[in-house]
This record gives structure tokens, sequence and C-alpha cells, in this order.
């Protein structure tokens, strides 16, 4: 695994060594460090990652929590975690009422983490533990936001990976936010920028592009993605779809704009082309009854119409649903302690 960081994005040189040595200053010298760990049916993971993941952040003498995000499991996993919170004062559970999905979820960790630093991470240790020390120093360094960067997906398949690839590219042209290739959740956050992200209301939260908007200074770290540990991902390429659905319409008006341009021309060819039959039609007097063309362009244009319905139908849903104004997540219960677990249904 390399150690070695790449380049700040947002500032160079003199004004980033300012910066930089400003918020230096300012840092604890003994933070408390805020693991968020969303979670939804992961009972077999849970005790591999504890184990892994204590045993680093005590060799490296952090002050830390451990923030599980129960995002409405319906296997053992919140008796498990309540289970290991008896023994360990720094595990504590936010049991959601249902399932509100990872983003809502991840949310809500950062909402009811008590960290200087958070560290939102998946629990399959897909996300690597021992790539905590290279955010703290960072960190330390003054950076505001310390992001891992994937250099190898190979336990992707490629179509996952060509995915993935279109949808940064895509992501990056029509977007005024720009994130960072083969960048996933994975990343250090200081407590000024978590507070901006929980000013952040909207419903529809597509969280990579949150963390980008927010700014701040911020520098990559790459890394070699591991295998799965334990459990199964959640994920299909349907889901995946989805969301990447949602982080587009979320950022951009770009879907919207570009239906203008189609609009023009496809105009500009009708003209053109009712400028050349009415010009065949009077200089060589040849009518072409056109059946087969005439079917041909209805059909487009049908399609066409119903595809812009469709992008519009897109953002006026995200705009039905944030006018309502419903909160993100409802938390059924805060668990720390051993506290005993409410009695399943």
């Amino acid at each position: 695994m390399a150690n070695s960081s790449l380049p700040a994005p947002r500032l160079a040189g003199a004004a980033l060594e300012r910066q930089l040595a400003l918020q230096r200053s300012r840092r604890p010298a003994n933070p408390l460090l805020s693991l968020v760990i969303p979670v939804f049916d992961e009972e077999d993971s849970i005790d591999l990652f504890i184990d892994t993941v204590v045993p680093l952040l005590e060799r490296d003498r952090l002050r830390y929590e451990l923030v599980f995000v129960n995002d409405g499991s319906q296997d053992d996993t919140l008796s498990r975690l309540i289970s290991r919170s008896a023994t360990d004062r720094h595990i504590r559970i936010v049991n959601l009422s249902r399932n509100f999905g990872k983003e809502a979820a991840l949310t809500a960790g950062i909402d009811h983490a008590k960290g200087d630093v958070l560290i939102p991470m998946d629990i399959d240790l897909q996300d690597p533990p021992d790539l905590v020390a290279p955010f703290m120093e960072r960190w330390r360094e003054g950076y505001d936001i310390v992001y891992g960067v994937r250099t190898a997906r190979l336990t992707d398949t490629v179509a996952k990976r060509m995915s993935a690839g279109w949808f940064y590219w895509a992501f990056n042209a029509m977007s005024p936010v720009r994130i960072p290739h083969n960048v996933g959740d994975f990343r250090l956050v200081d407590r000024r920028a978590a507070e901006v992200l929980r000013q952040l209301p909207e419903r529809n939260r597509f969280m990579k592009g949150l963390f980008a908007w927010v700014g701040f200074n911020s520098i990559g770290v790459p890394y070699e993605r591991p295998e799965r540990a334990a459990g199964t991902t959640k994920f299909n390429y349907w889901r995946l779809w989805n969301f990447a659905l949602d982080g587009v319409v979320s950022f951009s008006t770009a879907p919207l704009r570009a239906w203008f341009y189609v609009g023009v021309v496809i105009a500009a060819i009708a003209v053109f082309y009712a400028i050349f039959i009415i010009t065949r039609v009077l200089i060589l007097g040849i009518d072409t009854p056109g059946y087969a063309s005439l079917l041909i362009a209805v059909l487009l244009m049908g399609a066409i119409q119903l595809l812009s319905l469709g992008i519009i139908g897109e953002y006026l849903g995200r705009l039905f649903l944030e006018v309502k104004g419903r909160p993100i997540y409802i938390v059924e219960g805060v668990y720390e302690d051993g506290a005993d677990a409410p009695p399943k249904a």
C-alpha cells in the first residue's frame, strides 16, 4: 500500500502553506477521532471489523469513538453491536427506525459524531484501517479533508471499473463541482468541514458531491482496495445506476440544458429539410410521398419528447421530495454502554 500523497488540488505554493500553517496552529494536540460506520445486515462483519480496527487505533494511541449507524437491519446486527458496546465504551450505536439508504445513514453518523475529526468507513474492511494513520498525518499538516484514492480496483469486474470511469468523466464534465477520480466516501473530514455538511438540508444526498462541494483544503492518499473481508455487498448494477443518476441530477442542470440544444439542432434540420423539399418540388416538380421517412421522423420525435419529459420528471420528482421537507432519517434510539436493544417486531 502506498503512503505517498497526491498533490492538493485547490491551492498551491505559498498561499497553501500559509493556510496549512494557520490550521496547524489551531489543531488540538490529542484530537478525538470518530469512525462513522453505516451498517445494513452486517452481523457477520461486526466482530471482525472491531477486532481489526481497535488494535490499530490503540497502537497509534488515538482517542476514538466508533459510531455505528444501523440502517434498518433485519438480522442480528443491532443486538451484536449492543453486545460489543457492553464491553467497549468507545462504541455508540445510532439505530434508524427503518432502512433509509447509505447516504442517509452516513449523514446520521456525521450528525451524531463527537470527534474533532471524522472518518466514514465501510464495515467490510475494503477501506483499509491502517490508512487512518496517514490520514491523521495529513490532517496534522493542516489539511481539512484527506480522501483515499483507489489506485487499483482488482476486486471489481471489468464492467464495474469501466462504468465507474465513465461516471467520473460524465459527472465532472457536467457539474461545476468536480470530484476526484476513484474516490469514495472513505476520507478524513475535519470538524469545521463536518459542521458545514450538517447545515446542508437536501434530502436527495450524494455524499461524494457534498464532500467536494464544501471545499476546504484537501489532499488524496493513494491505496489499493482489498477484497471484502466478510459479508456480501448490498449494491447491484441497478442500484449503482440509480446512485449515479442521483449524483448527476443533484449537482448539475446540464441534462436539462442539453435538451434545449437538441431542440435547436432538430429545428434547424427540419427547416433546412423543408427548404430542400420545397425547392425540389418547385424546380424539378417531384413530390415524393415519403411515408417511410415521415414515419421515422414521427417516431424519432416522439422518442425524443418522451426522453426529455423523463429527464424533466427526474428533476421535478426531486423537487417534490425537497418541498415536502421530511427529515433525512429518523433515529429510533442511540445505544451505548450495553444499553438494551428494542424488541424485534
